[in-house]
This record gives structure tokens, C-alpha cells and sequence, in this order.
């Protein structure tokens, strides 16, 4: 399939993905950590962005409900979280997008960020999918680690007849073994063939859960 067959998908004010739009990045801490670490991240990524005229789109989440030990950070939850998402938008003028792990996050979510997020874990939970799609939100669903690229097919088939075509399809690898992510790079042409955008997490795609024990480790030399 030609790139130009690919549907594109509006983010924001001005970002658009797919087509024959070029790249975009959508990169942030993996959680909020701190508002002041938020604000620092976002800025020196948008200031290097526009120097190479990248458009931009920000990423943290407010909870990260998936994390391997009970006792680790999860994020300062959805209303604090939220309010720094809407600092970032503001501050900087860029679009926002967090993870939603619950079908009643959504709604309030989409209140403030212009993307809305499917962790991997999650891909297959048909009322979250239909949840996220009828805030109307562009919905950027993660491929689980144990699915096959086209089996995305029915994630697409969800959103599409929940009434929300606004999707974006992300490859991060798939389970190889114990503790190990590889990507096979046919998936990124597998999953466009179903016509929507597709994403490529770089950063999740070299991790190897679970490596530390009760944390998740990775090899970021290879990002």
C-alpha cells in the first residue's frame, strides 16, 4: 500500500498524520514525574523540534497502571496529572496525549489532551476501545506484545463501528522469549494496510520487562 493511501489523522490545531505528511514526534516522560521535570522536558523538546521543523506532540501519562512492582510510582493521579497536561499545552503550544487505563478516565481525560492512548496490555478491551472512540478524541492504540500485526485488524473493526476512524495503530514490539521485545519491521507494512497511520514507539520496542526483577530495564543504546 502507497503512503498516500493511508488515511490522515488531525491532532490538535495543525498536526497531521498520515498522507504524505512527514514524521512527527510524540515523546515525553513516561509519567508525569514531577510538573517542574514536565515543563523542562517539553520545552527543550519543543525548542528542538522547531529548530528542525518537526511538528511535536507531547507525551506523559497521570497513571501508569501497568507497572511490574505494587510498591513503584505510578503518577500523581488523574486531576493533578490532568492540570499539568493543560500547563504543557498552554505553556508551549503543542498538542498532549496521556495513557487511559479505564473506561471512565476517558471522558475526563479528553477534557484536556488531543490524543488519547491504548497501552499495549490493554489493546484488546473492547469497552476502554469504545470508551475512548466516542470522545471523539484521535485514539493512538499500542499493539500488544502478544498479538500478531494483523490481528490489529479487529482493534480497527472496534473503533471504526464505535463511530471514530480517527485512528493510529503503534507498533512496540512483541514478546521473544523471557524479558525480551523484538520488532519485526514487516508489522509496520502489515498494520498500514488497514489504511490508518501507524506509530513506531522506539523507546518501548528495546525494553525487556519485568529484566530488573520487580522493574522493567532495557537497552536505551539502542533507541
Amino acid at each position: 500500500m502507497l503512503i498516500n493511501e493511508v488515511k490522515k489523522v488531525k491532532i490538535g490545531k495543525d498536526i497531521e498524520i498520515g498522507g504524505n505528511n512527514r514524521f512527527a514526534l510524540i515523546a515525553g516522560p513516561c509519567v508525569i514525574e514531577s510538573e517542574e521535570l514536565v515543563m523542562e522536558v517539553a520545552g527543550k523538546i519543543k525548542a528542538i523540534c522547531d529548530k528542525l521543523g518537526i511538528k511535536y506532540i507531547f507525551k506523559a501519562s497521570f497513571d501508569k497502571a501497568n507497572r511490574s512492582s505494587i510498591h513503584s510510582y505510578r503518577g500523581p493521579g488523574i486531576e493533578e496529572g490532568l492540570r499539568i497536561l493543560k500547563k504543557v499545552k498552554e505553556t508551549y503550544d503543542v498538542p498532549v496525549v496521556t495513557d487511559v487505563h479505564e473506561v471512565w478516565q476517558c471522558k475526563k481525560a479528553a477534557e484536556v489532551v488531543d490524543l488519547l492512548q491504548i497501552p499495549a496490555f490493554l489493546c484488546r478491551q473492547t469497552d476502554l476501545l469504545i470508551a475512548a472512540a466516542e470522545t471523539g478524541l484521535p485514539v493512538n492504540v499500542k499493539k500488544g506484545q502478544f498479538l500478531a500485526p494483523w490481528d490489529m485488524k479487529n482493534v480497527v473493526t472496534k473503533m471504526e463501528e464505535s463511530g471514530n476512524p480517527q485512528v493510529m495503530l503503534c507498533e512496540r514490539g512483541s514478546t521473544f522469549g523471557y524479558n525480551n521485545m523484538v520488532v519485526d519491521m514487516r508489522s509496520l507494512l502489515e498494520m498500514r494496510k488497514f489504511g490508518y497511520p501507524v506509530v513506531f514507539d522506539v523507546t518501548h520496542a528495546v525494553q525487556k520487562p519485568g529484566g530488573l526483577g520487580t522493574a522493567t530495564s532495557g537497552d536505551r543504546e539502542y533507541v
